[in-house]
This record gives structure tokens, sequence and C-alpha cells, in this order.
């Protein structure tokens, strides 16, 4: 087998009973990194430092990580000026903050044959909140539902 040091220098092709003696003399581990090669590598280390490393490079780059949420903001087909501008500084606050936001209208009764208004209002919706997203999904209707996607803006 080829066997690696723990500094990473080549110590040279070896017979496996002599790599597990260099081994239990330097008080390592001998770890096979290729044992499919030809000869196997096998490298001499402390095993159990090495884990120690490995999980705790783990933790620190799931710690830096930055979750999505998707937040959602219900609206209706007869929403005012007003409500629609509430709404919509809402949007754009979980928009600044790095999340998602679903934009839903449900539709009711008599609603439901026009549907081109609650596009309408979606889109008035996206004109406000423009500055700090993108939409994602078009307006897209399911059922008695109309929602679209929205995303925040790359920095």
């Amino acid at each position: 087998m080829r066997l690696i040091g723990e500094t990473g220098e080549q110590l040279g092709i070896v017979s496996s009973r002599e790599a597990q003696s260099i081994a239990e003399e330097k008080g390592l581990d001998l770890v096979k990194i290729s044992p499919s090669a030809n000869p196997p590598v096998c490298k001499l280390m402390n095993y159990g430092k090495y884990l120690f490393e490995a999980a705790k490079k783990a933790k620190e780059a799931k710690k830096n990580q930055k979750t999505v949420e998707i937040k959602e903001v219900w609206l209706s087909m007869t929403i005012d000026v007003g409500d629609l501008n509430v709404k919509a500084r809402q949007a754009q606050k979980f928009l600044s903050g790095g999340n998602k936001v679903k934009v839903s209208i449900r539709m009711r009764g008599r609603q439901m044959a026009h549907q081109e208004l609650g596009i309408d209002v979606m889109k008035r919706f996206y004109d406000i909140v423009k500055d700090c997203g993108t939409i994602e999904k078009q307006p897209l209707t399911e059922g008695r539902n109309i929602w679209m996607m929205l995303a925040p803006l790359k920095a």
C-alpha cells in the first residue's frame, strides 16, 4: 500500500503490517484514503482529532447559512387603496428581510366570474413593491385562489 505521513509527505509503498507498525510507533491511526486505487492509499493521522475538526467545520457552516422563509400576504378583490398600501408596506418589510412573499387572493361567490379583476389587484400590488422585490412566479389561478410569488432583489 502507498503510505502518506501525518504532514502529507509520501513515505512510499510499504506492506500493510509495516504501515500498521509505523502507525503504532507514532501513536497514530492508519486510515485508508483510497482503497480502490492500485496500490491502496493510506494515511497516518489522529482520526479522533480529524472527526472533531470536521464536526466543528460543519457546525460553523450551518451557523453561517441563511434560511429563506416564505411569508404570506392575503388580499381581497375589493381592497381599497389605503389597505393595499398597508399590505404592500408589510410585504416590503418581509422582502427587505430577505424572505420570499406569497401574495394570495381568495375569490368568493360571483368573483369567480371576474378573475381578471383579481389579477389587476395583483399587478397594482406589485407596482407598489417592485423596488424591493421581483416576481418569481406570475399571478396564477388555482381553483378559488389567485397567487403570485415575490422574491427579494439580489444585493
